[in-house]
């Protein structure tokens, strides 16, 4: 089943965590590529990344939950909280993916 998660980041987190965990944030979705399909940061007008939104096919919402609850941008405050929406993806690659 896919997911989306939406990710609100804290107002008052230090700018400089993202930066200082980028580099194992990346590591961490690259090693979860198979259940994460796309990730990355909302913009404000493609000036700066904030909050963030994931793509992710998994069995259950719990495995979806555990799964963020890994990711290194965790446990260091910059998420507030983060939403998880069951998705029904119905187009794809220029096509329809419901039978007509």
């Amino acid at each position: 089943m896919k997911f989306i998660v939406l990710f609100e980041d804290a107002a008052d987190a230090d700018p400089g965590i993202r930066a200082a965990y980028m580099k194992d944030h990346i590591a961490f979705l690259e090693s979860n590529a198979a259940v994460v399909e796309a990730a990355g940061p909302l913009t404000d007008g493609g000036k700066r990344g904030r909050d963030g939104l994931w793509i992710v096919e998994a069995e259950d919402q719990s495995a979806v939950v555990q799964l963020i609850h890994s990711d290194p941008f965790w446990p260091t405050g910059l998420r507030a909280s983060y939403s998880i929406l069951p998705w029904k993806q119905v187009y794809r690659d220029g096509r329809g993916l419901i039978p007509t």
